[in-house]
C-alpha cells in the first residue's frame, strides 16, 4: 500500500474514534451520557436511572423532545448529588435545553467546555459549591435566556459575556472579584451582590477632535458642575434599579408570602418520594411530589414563576404559573382550611392515589401555617364554564353537539372512578363546569377533588352558582356524598343541554332562578323542545339524542337522594346515547354499575313554547 494512502487510513482511522459524528447521537447515547453521570455522582437518594427502563417516560428529573429522539431537559434540584461533575458525560447531551442541578452538594469547577451545549436554554447550577472561575465558553450559549450560578463559591473575574437572549441573571453570593462587564450592566444590582465586583458605568469615548487645544485645569464652577452630573446619575442608576426590582416583584408568582416565603425558598422538591412530614421543619415544608409525577421544581421556583390568576372558587384562587423552564402549571391557593396538618397530608395522600384519565391528578401540594397549595397539570382549552358562557366572538364559536356529549361523558367517568376509589369511600364534593376541563382526547377532566372537607366555612351562599350545583340535602358544605357528587353532575348535564348558568337572577336583581327548577317547569309543562340551547338547533338529526341526555339529566336531580342513579349507571346511560371510539367498550365504571342502579323515566316532549331563563 502506498504511504500516502496508509497515513490517510490512520488519520480518518484516530479522527473517527476520537470526534465520532454529531449524526450518531441518539437517545441510546443520551441515555449511557446519564447513566455515566449517574455513575460518576454521589448520590444518597437514589435515583430510578435503569438502563432497562424508559428514559424518557420513567427517569425522574429527564425531559425528551416531544418526539422522543433526544434528551432535551435535565432537572435534578435538590437530588442530594455530591462530588464533581464527571468529565465528558452531560456535554454528550448536545440536545440538552435545560440543564438545572440547584440545590445539591455539587463542588469542583465547571466544565470548561460549554460549546456541545448549543440549545441550552436553561442553566441553573446554584446552591452548589462549585470553584474556580467562570469559563469564557459560556458566551458560546447563544439560545441562554436564564443563568443562575448564585450561592457557590466562584471565584476571579467576569468574562466579557455577550448573551444575547439572556433575560435573567444571578451570579450573587459568590467569591467574584473585578468589574461588571459592559454587556451585563443590564441586569439589576442583586444580580450580583455578595460578591466583590465594582458595577461601572461603561465609559464614552471623546470624539477625536481636528485641532486639539492645549489642556486647561478645571475650575470651581466646573468641578461643581461635574459632581452634580455625577450624583444625578447616580440617582437614576438607584432609581432604575428600584423600578426593577419593584417589578419583578409584581410579576413574581407570589404564592407564598410571609413566613412561608422564607422557608419556602431554601425548600426542595421530593419528586418520586411520599415523604410526608420528617425531621425538622424545613424537611416539613417542603413541596411533597407524588410517584411518577414528570415535574421537577421547587417552591423556588414557584416564587419566581409568572403568574396569571385564572379564577377564584369557593376553596380559593387558582393561578398558572410559567416557570423559567417553559413549564407551565396550575397552581391551586387555598383559603379557610378548617383542618390541621396530619388531616391535610392525609387528604391530599387520598386525591393524590387517584389516577385516571378523566380526573386532573394532583401533582404535588405545599402546607405550612401560613399556606396550603395544590399543583395540577394546565389545561390551555380552558375550563367548560369559560367555554360555555364564555364571550362569543368572531373567533370563538359555541360548542356544538359532539363536544357537549364527551365533556359529559368523560366527566361522568371520571366521577365513576373517583366513587370507586378508596373502597368505595371518596367524594368529591364540587363538581360544576368551571372544576371541569377537556383532555387531550376532547372528554371531559373533573379537577379540584377532595377540598370540601378541608373548608374551614360550611356555608355556601345562597346566590352563587355554586349554590346552585348544590343538593338540596346538602346543608354543609364538608359533608356531601356520592349522591350528592350525581346531583351536581345532573346540573352540569343541565347545563350542557340549555346553554345557561346554573343560577340567574332576574327582575333587578330581587328574583333567583335555580336551572333546575326551570328546566323541570318547561318539561312539566310539556314543551320539553324551548329547554335546548339555541346553539344546537343547527345540528341534524340530534333530537333522540338530546331528549336521552335531558332524560340523564333529570334523573340526576330527582330530590330524593337514594332516587338518584349511581355514578356507574349514568356513565353506562350516556354512552348508550352515543358511543365514540375511546377504546373503551363498555367503561369500567359502568361494568361495575351494571348489578344494579336507577334508569330514568321519559321525558314527554312538544313543540310548544316557554319563556327560558334569560
Amino acid at each position: 500500500m502506498d504511504c500516502t494512502v496508509l497515513v490517510a487510513v490512520i488519520v480518518l482511522s484516530i479522527a473517527s474514534y476520537v470526534a465520532p459524528p454529531a449524526a450518531s447521537a441518539d437517545l441510546a447515547s443520551d441515555r449511557q451520557a446519564l447513566l455515566d453521570f449517574a455513575s460518576g455522582t454521589d448520590h444518597s437518594r437514589s435515583l430510578n436511572w435503569m438502563d432497562s427502563t424508559p428514559v424518557c417516560t420513567n427517569w425522574t428529573g429527564v425531559g425528551c423532545r416531544p418526539d422522543g429522539s433526544r434528551v432535551a431537559a435535565v432537572r435534578l434540584p435538590g437530588a442530594r448529588l455530591s462530588g464533581a461533575l464527571p468529565p465528558a458525560a452531560l456535554s454528550r447531551l448536545t440536545a440538552l435545553e435545560v440543564l438545572s442541578l440547584r440545590s445539591n452538594n455539587l463542588s469542583g469547577r465547571l466544565p470548561l467546555d460549554f460549546s456541545p451545549w448549543k440549545n441550552l436554554t436553561v442553566l441553573d447550577l446554584s446552591s452548589n459549591g462549585f470553584t474556580g472561575g467562570l469559563p469564557p465558553s459560556l458566551s458560546g450559549l447563544a439560545r441562554l435566556t436564564s443563568l443562575d450560578l448564585s450561592n457557590n463559591s466562584l471565584s476571579g473575574g467576569l468574562p466579557d459575556l455577550r448573551l444575547p437572549e439572556l433575560r435573567f441573571l444571578d451570579l450573587s453570593n459568590n467569591r467574584l472579584t473585578g468589574s461588571v462587564p459592559a454587556p451585563l450592566l443590564k441586569f439589576p444590582r442583586s444580580s450580583f451582590s455578595g460578591n466583590q465586583l465594582t458595577p461601572v458605568l461603561p465609559s464614552i469615548p471623546s470624539l477625536p477632535s481636528e485641532n486639539p487645544r492645549p489642556a486647561k485645569k478645571l475650575g470651581e464652577p466646573a468641578i461643581l458642575g461635574i459632581a452634580a452630573a455625577g450624583g444625578f446619575a447616580a440617582l437614576l442608576v438607584a432609581l432604575y434599579v428600584f423600578v426593577v426590582l419593584l417589578r419583578r416583584k409584581k410579576e413574581g408568582g407570589g404564592f407564598v408570602s410571609g413566613k412561608a416565603a422564607r422557608k419556602a425558598s431554601s425548600s426542595y422538591s421530593r419528586c418520586s418520594e411520599r415523604a410526608v412530614g420528617g425531621s425538622g421543619d424545613d424537611e416539613r415544608n417542603r413541596l411533597v411530589f407524588f410517584d411518577g409525577c414528570s415535574f421537577v421544581f421547587d417552591l423556588e421556583d414557584l416564587l419566581r414563576a409568572s403568574a396569571e390568576v385564572l379564577g377564584k372558587g369557593t376553596f380559593g384562587t387558582a393561578y398558572r404559573a410559567l416557570l423559567e423552564d417553559a413549564t407551565t402549571v396550575v397552581v391551586k391557593r387555598l383559603k379557610e382550611v378548617g383542618v390541621g396538618r396530619r388531616e391535610f397530608e392525609q387528604q391530599m395522600e387520598a386525591v393524590g392515589r387517584v389516577r385516571h384519565e378523566n380526573v386532573a391528578e394532583l401533582r404535588a401540594y405545599y402546607y405550612s401555617k401560613d399556606e396550603r397549595l395544590m399543583v395540577y397539570d394546565f389545561y390551555a382549552r380552558g375550563s367548560v364554564s369559560a367555554l360555555l358562557h364564555g364571550k362569543r366572538g368572531e373567533d370563538r364559536n359555541p360548542l356544538d353537539w359532539e363536544t357537549r356529549v364527551k365533556i359529559a361523558l368523560g366527566a361522568a367517568r371520571g366521577v365513576a372512578h373517583i366513587h370507586n376509589e378508596n373502597g368505595g369511600k371518596l367524594v368529591h364534593g364540587n363538581i360544576k363546569s368551571s372544576n371541569v376541563f377537556l383532555n387531550t382526547q376532547g372528554f371531559g377532566c373533573v379537577s379540584d377533588l377532595g377540598l370540601s372537607s378541608l373548608s374551614a366555612n360550611p356555608v355556601v351562599p345562597r346566590v352563587s352558582r355554586t349554590a346552585g350545583y348544590r343538593a338540596p340535602e346538602v346543608v354543609d358544605a364538608r359533608r356531601t356524598t356520592q349522591a350528592s357528587d350525581v346531583y351536581s353532575f345532573g346540573v352540569l348535564v343541565l347545563e350542557l343541554l340549555t346553554g345557561k348558568s346554573p343560577v340567574q337572577i332576574t327582575g333587578g336583581g330581587d328574583e333567583v332562578v335555580h336551572l333546575v327548577r326551570w328546566v323541570q317547569s318547561v318539561v312539566r309543562e310539556e314543551w320539553t323542545a324551548e329547554v335546548f340551547d339555541a346553539g344546537l338547533m343547527g345540528y341534524p338529526n340530534i333530537e333522540e339524542e338530546l331528549v336521552e341526555m335531558l332524560q340523564i339529566g333529570m334523573a340526576c336531580v330527582v330530590r330524593m337522594p337514594e332516587q338518584r342513579p349511581k355514578m356507574a349507571d349514568v356513565v353506562r346511560m350516556i354512552e348508550d346515547v352515543r358511543r365514540f371510539d375511546t377504546g373503551i367498550r363498555p367503561s369500567v365504571e359502568a361494568r361495575a354499575g351494571e348489578s344494579g342502579g336507577t334508569t330514568p323515566g321519559p321525558v314527554q316532549g312538544s313543540t310548544g313554547t316557554a319563556s327560558p331563563v334569560q
